[in-house]
């Protein structure tokens, strides 16, 4: 009151009480001083300003906490991150970030609908601040990303690093153990990248170097943890450089098929696998491991796919003008990536026609990993193009998720042995075991068998003892391109 007579008004909030429902609510309080009959009063104007301080409230929350899951949001976790890197610059102490991804959270969402992601990803909220201290930070990133903040852990990098690794494998076990959604159990699972980080830390590399981590245990296997390694950043750098080279070798026609032949047991020619070549203008040869992963993530596989089909078949169109290679089978590799595309099979239909092939010259070879998921939808696109006159392979079979009960269903007209087991068949017993047991599998199947990677002329004589009468390997032919294949036809 004092300061409505010093200043003749004053104006602040309080909380009143209301008489009939004895609530408490905020309210704006004016005062003011008149006259009255020569007498300083003051007059008081109350007005209930509830609903305004409700969306004050809303809109702040808004602002540090996701609405889904009730954790903090990105914003609040890189003001905190911010933060601990200058706490640790007093204590000497390090920290670390750890950033979890929920591994195949997409499948979920695309085949249960979003309702079924939202509920495993309340569910995950939940799980984590069981994991940590009640001083570390808990918040979703986005989408499927969490990251937790460990601050003030050691002085010692070495004791820091163990108990960030006890937290992620805490985290581990929390988000492995079952679901409940739709009323039915399933399973999930994380992958971890930790980055450390010292008094010495950019708050702003500490998150890249985490999520950099993160991708790295995805690509251990998944459902794993793994730190941030200054070589990996090196390894990233060229992955984005080898990615805008991608997108422009397409364009400069810098990829090549080459063929590598493959024969029966009496070493006549059966047909080759067409395979992608990428000679860069200045590295020269890139070998496709350092480059079809990362075609596969961008999306780029999907029209370098297409590049492969259309140069395939129109190389056995002109096969088919010559009566010494018009039966020879032309394999090309498919990628999950470019199988999934909704456009897939009616791609291979325009191709036939437009190259005026026969289909069972055309055989697609698919790898054991595709066959993971949604395995309903590749049975019907296989069985259409099955019902055209394409032939199937199996390729790198006994290396991934081999199983009866998809062999049984597929329309599969071969097993390919991978060659991991042909390479040591003359020393190693178990990978006899297994290359004896594939090709009985393939006859009780009714299926051809065919071994790649065949070297030595021991190889080939051990693989026709056993059963096996068709092979590809370097004994017979390295890939070669398609002047030189036709002079080894010839």
């Amino acid at each position: 009151m004092s300061e409505a007579f010093r200043n003749q008004s004053h104006q602040f909030e309080w909380v009143h009480k209301r008489l009939d429902t004895d609530q408490p609510f905020y309210s704006d309080i004016f005062l003011s001083t008149t006259s009255i009959k020569g007498k300083n009063v003051i007059q008081a104007s109350v007005r209930d300003i509830s609903g305004r301080k409700h969306n004050e409230d809303q809109i702040r929350q808004l602002a540090t906490q996701d609405p889904l899951t009730g954790l903090v949001n990105r914003y609040v976790l890189s003001e905190r991150i911010q933060h601990a890197v200058k706490v640790n610059q007093r204590s000497k102490k390090f920290g670390a970030l750890l950033f979890i991804d929920l591994d195949q959270f997409k499948i979920i969402n695309d085949t249960q609908g979003h309702q079924a992601g939202d509920a495993l990803l309340q569910q995950v909220a939940e799980r984590l601040p069981s994991c940590v201290r009640e001083s570390d930070t808990v918040a979703r990133f986005g989408g499927d990303e969490f990251a937790i903040l460990l601050e003030e852990l050691s002085t010692n990098e070495l004791t820091a690093a163990a108990h960030a690794e006890f937290v992620g494998e805490k985290i581990v076990r929390a988000l492995n153990r079952p679901y409940l959604i739709n009323k039915r159990e399933q399973t999930n699972t994380p992958s971890i990248g930790v980055a450390l980080f010292s008094p010495e830390s950019d708050a702003d590399d500490i998150l890249q170097q985490a999520d950099i981590a993160m991708y790295q245990a995805k690509r251990s296997g998944r459902n794993t943890i793994r730190f941030f390694d200054p070589a990996m950043q090196k390894s990233i750098d060229l992955r984005v450089a080898l990615e805008k080279d991608l997108k422009r070798a397409l364009h400069d026609n810098e990829f090549e098929l080459h063929y590598q032949l493959q024969v029966n047991h009496k070493q006549t020619p059966l047909g080759a696998e067409a395979l992608l070549r990428w000679k860069h203008p200045t590295l020269g040869y890139i070998p496709p491991l350092d480059y079809i992963s990362i075609a596969e993530e961008s999306g780029l596989i999907v029209p370098i796919g297409h590049w492969v089909l259309e140069t395939a078949c129109k190389q056995l169109e002109t096969w088919g003008n010559n009566p010494k290679t018009d039966q020879l089978v032309m394999a090309i590799n498919v990628s999950a990536v470019q199988f999934n595309e909704t456009s897939f099979v009616g791609s291979i239909f325009k191709a036939i026609k437009k190259y005026r092939i026969k289909p069972h010259l055309l055989k697609l070879e698919l790898t054991e990993s595709m066959l993971v998921e949604n395995l309903e939808t590749i049975i019907i696109k296989m069985t259409q193009l099955k019902d055209l006159g394409v032939s199937f392979s199996l390729d790198d079979f006994g290396t991934g998720y081999s199983s009866l009960q998809y062999l049984k269903k597929l329309p599969l007209d071969q097993l390919k042995i991978d060659q991991s087991f042909v390479r040591d068949l003359e020393t190693n017993e178990q990978d006899r075991s297994i290359v004896q047991t594939i090709i009985a599998m393939a006859k009780g199947l009714q299926m051809e068998v065919i071994a790649e990677g065949v070297e030595t002329q021991a190889q080939h004589q051990m693989l026709n003892d056993y059963g096996c009468l068709n092979y590809q390997g370097y004994l017979f032919a390295r890939p070669l391109v398609i002047s030189e294949f036709d002079d080894l036809i010839a």
